[in-house]
C-alpha cells in the first residue's frame, strides 16, 4: 500500500471513531435525558394525581374528570394509589402492579426506597411515597414515551446519516490532505530520479522551509556531496595510480630497449640491471602502497584485531626501518611511564598501525636534512597520545589542506622520491582505530604530526 493511501486510510479511521464516538456519546446522553425527562412527568403526574385526591377526600367519577382534565396525557397513562395496608385506593382502570408475580413485594421495595423505577413491557413505570399529615400512600405511574421515543429514532437516523456523510467526506479530505502532504516528498523524489552518474553536482530545491522535507532534501545534498567527492576521488586514484605505475614501467621498458640497440660490456649490463632492479622495488613498494591502501577502506569490524602494546609496536617499527635505512635516526622517549599498563594497549590490526606508524617515522625522516626524527609517547585519562616531530623542510598552508588526500605531493617536496601514499595512508588505518591525526608545520623549521589513539576498547 502506498503512503498516500495509506495516510488517507489512517486518517478516515481516525475520523471515522471520533464521529462514532461523538455520535454514540450524543445517542447515549439523549437517551439518559429522555428517560430521566419521562420519569419525572410521570413522578409529577403521581404528585398531582394524589395530591387532588387528597384534597378532594372523596373519591367519584367527577374527580376522575377532574383529574383527567387537569393532568398532561400519556400513551397507555395509567395511575394506581395505595394505602398503607397495600389496598388500592384508586386506579384509572388498571392495577399498576398486576404484571409483577408478587405486587406486595414490589409496594413495600417502594416504602423503604422511597422510590422505585422499572419497566412494565414496553411501558416505563415509577413508584413513589406520597405523605400528608394523615395518609402514608403509594402511588404507582406508568405510561408510554411515544413523542421522546419518536424524537430519538430520529435522531438516530440523523446520526447515521450524518455519519456516512462526514466520513464519506473524510475519506475524500484524507486523499487531499495526503496528497498535498505528500507533495514535497514527490517533487523530492523526482528531482532524485533525474540524477545519475553523470550530474552528481545537481542538488535538491530544498526550498525556504524548515521541516521535514527540507531536511530530507539538505540529507540527499549531503549524500550527493558526498557521492561527488567519492566519485571525483575515485576518478583521481585511477588517474594518479595510473601515472605512478606507468612511470616505473616506462623507466624498466626505455632501458631494456635501450639496452637491446647495442651489445653492452658485463659492467654496463651490471649497471643497467641494477638500475631496472630500483625500479622493480619502487615500483612493488608501490603496489603494495596501493593494497594498504584499498584495505584501509574495508570495515574495522572485519578485520582481525587483537590486544596490542604500543610500545612494543613502536619499537618493533624503529628496527625494520632501521634494517632498510640505516643512516635514519629514530628517537622514542616517554612522557612518564603510565604505572597502568593497561594504558599501553590497545584493540587494533598489528600490522596496519605498524604501516602507519612506520610511514610517518620515515616521513619524518625521509624529509628532514638530518634523517631524524624525534618520537614522543604521552598518556592521558582516555587517549594515548602521540607526537612525530622532524627538523624538515615544512608543508605551506596551501598544501596542509590537501596533504592527507591519496597522491598528493607538497610543492617543495616533488624532487624527493615518493608516490604521495604514506600519509594518506596513516590518516585512514588511525581514523579506523578510532584515532584522530593532526599536524602543524613551519616552511624550512620542520613538521609536526599529533596522534590520539584510545586505549580503552571500541
Amino acid at each position: 500500500m502506498k503512503i498516500r493511501s495509506r495516510l488517507s486510510f489512517q486518517f478516515s479511521i481516525i475520523v471515522a471513531l471520533i464521529l462514532m464516538f461523538f455520535s454514540v456519546s450524543v445517542y447515549f446522553f439523549s437517551e439518559e435525558y429522555r428517560e430521566d425527562e419521562f420519569y419525572s412527568r410521570l413522578k409529577e403526574k403521581a404528585l398531582s394525581t394524589t395530591k387532588l385526591l387528597i384534597d378532594v377526600k372523596e373519591f367519584d367519577s367527577s374527580l376522575l374528570r377532574i383529574i383527567d382534565q387537569s393532568s398532561i396525557k400519556f400513551v397507555d397513562e395509567r395511575v394506581a394509589i395505595y394505602n398503607y395496608l397495600n389496598e388500592q385506593v384508586y386506579n384509572n382502570n388498571f392495577d399498576a402492579v398486576d404484571t409483577v408475580n408478587d405486587p406486595t413485594e414490589l409496594l413495600n421495595r417502594i416504602r423503604i426506597e422511597g422510590e422505585v423505577r422499572f419497566k412494565m413491557g414496553d411501558n416505563e413505570a415509577i413508584g413513589i411515597i406520597y405523605n400528608d399529615q394523615y395518609n402514608r400512600f403509594v402511588v404507582v405511574a406508568s405510561g408510554f414515551d411515544k413523542y421522546g421515543l419518536s424524537k430519538l429514532k430520529n435522531l438516530k437516523i440523523t446520526l447515521s446519516i450524518a455519519f456516512l456523510f462526514s466520513l464519506i467526506i473524510a475519506v475524500l479530505a484524507g486523499l487531499f490532505y495526503s496528497e498535498q502532504a505528500l507533495r514535497p516528498i514527490s517533487n523530492v523524489i523526482n528531482q532524485v530520479d533525474n540524477i545519475s552518474g553523470n550530474n552528481l553536482d545537481s542538488r535538491v530545491d530544498a526550498g525556504n522551509g524548515k521541516d521535514e522535507i527540507a531536511h530530507l532534501a539538505h540529507t540527499f545534498n549531503n549524500m550527493l556531496e558526498r557521492l561527488d567527492a567519492a566519485f571525483q576521488m575515485q576518478k583521481s586514484f585511477v588517474s594518479n595510480a595510473s601515472h605512478e605505475l606507468r612511470t616505473p614501467l616506462t623507466a624498466i621498458t626505455g632501458q631494456i630497449e635501450v639496452t637491446l640497440i647495442n651489445k653492452r660490456s658485463v659492467e654496463e649490463y651490471e649497471k643497467i640491471l641494477t638500475s631496472i632492479l630500483d625500479d622493480i622495488k619502487n615500483l612493488n613498494k608501490l603496489s603494495n602502497g596501493l593494497l594498504e591502501l584499498a584495505q584501509t577502506n574495508t570495515d574495522i569490524n572485519k578485520v582481525q584485531l587483537r590486544e596490542i602494546r604500543i610500545d612494543e609496536l613502536f619499537w618493533q617499527s624503529r628496527t625494520e626501518i632501521l634494517k632498510v635505512k640505516k643512516d635514519y635516526i629514530i628517537n622514542i622517549e616517554f612522557n612518564e611511564f603510565p604505572d597502568d599498563e593497561k594504558k599501553l594497549t590497545i584493540m587494533g590490526s598489528n600490522s596496519l598501525l605498524k604501516t602507519a606508524i612506520t610511514n610517518l617515522m620515515e616521513n619524518a625522516c625521509k624529509f628532514s636534512d638530518d634523517q631524524q626524527v624525534y618520537v614522543n609517547i604521552g598518556f592521558d585519562d582516555k587517549y594515548i597520545l602521540l607526537k612525530f616531530q622532524d627538523n624538515g623542510i615544512g608543508i605551506s598552508e596551501i598544501d596542509l589542506a590537501r596533504i592527507f588526500e591519496p597522491f598528493y605531493r607538497a610543492s617543495n617536496a616533488k624532487s624527493i622520491n615518493g608516490h604521495g601514499i604514506g600519509l594518506s595512508l596513516a590518516k585512514k588505518i588511525i581514523s579506523m582505530h578510532s584515532g584522530t591525526l593532526g599536524i602543524t608545520s613551519v616552511i624550512n623549521k620542520g613538521t609536526t604530526f599529533y596522534v590520539k589513539l584510545p586505549y580503552r576498547e571500541f
